[in-house]
């Protein structure tokens, strides 16, 4: 007994190390730009509880969606419980926020990506991927006054003359205020 004694504090400190050890990088997103856990455990407990916070917004619902996502994915199994309560327009901008949440994922957590596009294609909900699918395209479309798709320009997409004063991939970052100007071709 007294040897499991002194076992358990090394026991302890080897997992406090790994608890420490941890990237501080969980899920898709830094700390910083998770939803509150609290969030989390109401939207896993109620699911339509989402619904009724956003109210007629689709942009907060698609938006608040893909923030417990990247967060939790833990929250993707109660997404659909709130479907069999959602509108068609919510189903719509629920499938936005999937897409959103994946595209968000995809290059930190691949896995967790491909879990929430093999969600979306089981999920057979045409209003669902009507949204997700329009959340692609329109994250494809070329910004204005520009000829080609941005990725065919290796090109963040938005950084053209319309791109404002603000960079980088989460326009975060200061933008060259004297950069030239690209001319159309």
């Amino acid at each position: 007994m007294r040897g499991l004694l002194r076992a358990s504090p090394i026991v302890v400190a080897v997992a406090l190390s790994a608890a420490l050890a941890t990237p501080a990088r969980a899920q898709c997103v830094d700390r910083g730009e998770r939803a509150p856990p609290a969030a989390i455990s109401a939207f896993v407990s109620d699911p339509s509880v989402l619904l009724r916070q956003s109210k007629n917004d689709r942009d907060k619902l698609s938006g608040r969606l893909t923030g417990l996502l990247v967060t939790d994915i833990a929250a993707l199994a109660p997404v659909r419980d709130m479907l069999r309560e959602a509108s068609q327009a919510d189903r719509v901008a629920i499938g936005a926020g999937l897409h959103r949440a994946e595209e968000r994922c995809v290059a930190i957590k691949p896995d967790v990506a491909h879990r929430i596009s093999e969600f979306v294609n089981k999920l057979h909900d045409g209003a669902v991927l009507k949204g997700y699918f329009a959340d692609q395209d329109a994250a494809s479309v070329p910004g204005p006054g520009s000829s080609a798709p941005a990725a065919a320009n290796n090109v963040p997409a938005g950084s053209g003359a319309s791109a404002g004063l603000m960079s980088g991939e989460w326009k975060t970052e200061l933008a060259d205020p004297f950069k030239p100007v690209p001319l159309p071709e």
